[in-house]
């Protein structure tokens, strides 16, 4: 916080300099740097200019500012600075002015700085000496400098663990989404709800979603790294962008991820199926395609679009829903005689194709900017943010109570047909249904009627509401029949 009382030109214009210094890592003066270790020796050379702003009556002086430090562990440093100045003249003047800021340096700091100079006022000088366990400050007419050091013990509380990086790089969203989906799917596929808990079913499952939940780290890490300098711009909190994982080492970890993902996948043949090798190989180049030159599909409004509906409506869905009928509950098949025979799987998969068409259109209106610069011409770059977003939102609306209805309509007609037990839990289940979807298009409806479409974290807002809806949709889907 900086507080300044009627204070000469001269004092403000310092310690503004001193403030944008620190905050801009000394560039506002020209530094050397060498290193000791990991910590920077700086020496600054422009000492005579702080100190005509200091006083014009301090003459030029060839002795430099010295900041030395020496490291052996960490420190928390604070300093707080405090100036006072007074005039000669008939009315005199006063500031004071309080810097604080937080520095992480080694244990073991000495710092000496020195400020000399020759005038025909008393001399100026500021010597500050301090290491972890105390604080030595020498005063003299004009400025006081005080330093207080509190040391860290634990080196990792400013370090962002390994972890919590690649939890962001996958995408948490996405791969949530992934995880929740192929249980459901497995659930939906079962003849009855007494097939669905079998130590089959389980195995299924876990066979399945480990090698999906690995290639969906592949294809968001791929379009993390060809995507950098666009998240700069877009989404600056992405580990690669914010430079909390090297490329090297996201490199290393999307290749390790594909490796992985197609070893396991087929790694045990009684539970490989046409299905899961088909949704994971379909996924791969398609994720590597939408990405990577030369083809970067992400380019071309359609063929994104195209990517994106492929894998969220027909490869996931169908795919899985295909390895669970073969794997888990004895059946035999491809995608394609599912999708075209099985009324759970194509309903499904439309339901789904169209959700990820929205999903898709709105992820690219917080990012119209960046893609913009980037002259990736996605669909709201070419029709606008405002035009997109509400084409979009309505679409997942009509979609939700168009479900809705269709499910009401649905229990009616099976309250009126049977009786039996079996009937019964099919018309609660058809009822949660609808209700779920009806809510949920009130929902879009409330969400999306404060957020203006040219407000990036508005929208973002807006479209992470949208995969809470998606999780919705997976949790209800084993009862939708």
């Amino acid at each position: 916080m900086i507080t300044i009382a009627s204070a000469p030109s001269h004092i403000i214009y310092l310690f503004v300099l001193l403030v944008v210094g620190l905050m801009h890592n000394g560039s506002a003066f020209q530094t050397t740097t060498t290193c000791r270790g990991n910590f920077p020796i700086r020496r600054y050379n422009q000492a005579n200019l702080m100190r005509k702003i200091l006083s014009p009556s301090i003459q030029q002086s060839s002795s430099p500012v010295v900041s030395s430090c020496h490291r052996r562990g960490r420190l928390n440093t604070i300093l707080s600075e405090s100036v006072s100045s007074s005039s000669t003249s008939s009315s005199s003047s006063s500031s004071s002015i309080n810097v604080t800021t937080n520095v992480d340096v080694d244990v073991d700091v000495e710092i000496d700085v020195e400020i000399d100079a020759d005038a025909d006022t008393p001399s100026t000088n500021v010597t500050t000496n301090f290491d972890i366990d105390n604080t030595n400050t020498k005063t003299t007419e004009g400025i006081t400098t005080t330093a207080t050091a509190t040391t860290n013990n634990n080196n990792n509380n400013n370090k962002k663990s390994f972890m919590s990086v690649l939890w962001r790089f996958t995408r948490p969203h996405t791969i949530i989404g992934s995880a929740l989906a192929i249980p459901a799917l497995h659930m939906l596929a079962a003849t009855t709800y007494r097939d669905a808990f079998t130590v089959k079913t389980v195995l299924s499952i876990l066979y399945a979603t480990i090698p999906a939940l690995l290639m969906n780290l592949y294809i968001t890490g791929v379009n993390q790294i060809t995507d950098v300098e666009i998240d700069k711009i877009n989404k600056p909190d992405l580990p690669i962008a914010a430079g909390d994982l090297s490329m090297k080492n996201a490199t290393i970890i999307v290749l390790v991820s594909l490796l992985l993902s197609v070893v396991l996948g087929v790694s045990i043949p009684s539970l490989t199926t046409s299905g899961l090798t088909m949704a994971l190989g379909v996924s791969a180049v398609l994720g590597t395609v939408y990405s990577l030159p030369p083809f970067r599909l992400k380019r071309f409004p359609v063929l994104a679009a195209f990517c994106i509906v492929a894998v969220r409506g027909g490869v996931i869905n169908a795919g899985f829903f295909a390895h669970a009928k073969v794997a888990a509950f004895g059946g035999s098949g491809s995608i394609l005689h599912y999708l075209l025979t099985d009324p759970r799987c194509y309903l499904s998969s439309l339901y789904f194709a169209v959700f990820g068409v929205v999903i898709a259109l709105i992820k690219d209106v917080p990012d119209v900017k960046g893609d913009n610069l980037s002259n990736i011409r996605t669909v709201a770059v070419r029709l606008g943010p405002n035009s997109v977003f509400r084409g979009m939102h309505r679409l997942l609306t009509t979609l939700f109570w168009g479900v809705g209805i269709a499910f009401f309509r649905a229990a009616v007609i099976t309250s009126s047909t049977s009786t039996s037990s079996s009937t019964m839990m099919v018309r609660l289940g058809r009822i949660i249904v609808g209700i779920s979807a009806l809510v949920a298009g009130a929902s879009v409806q409330k969400e999306a009627a404060p957020v203006d479409p040219d407000n990036p974290t508005e929208v973002y807002g807006f479209y992470m509401h949208l995969w809470k809806l998606f999780y919705l949709s997976y949790f209800v889907l084993p009862i939708a029949r």
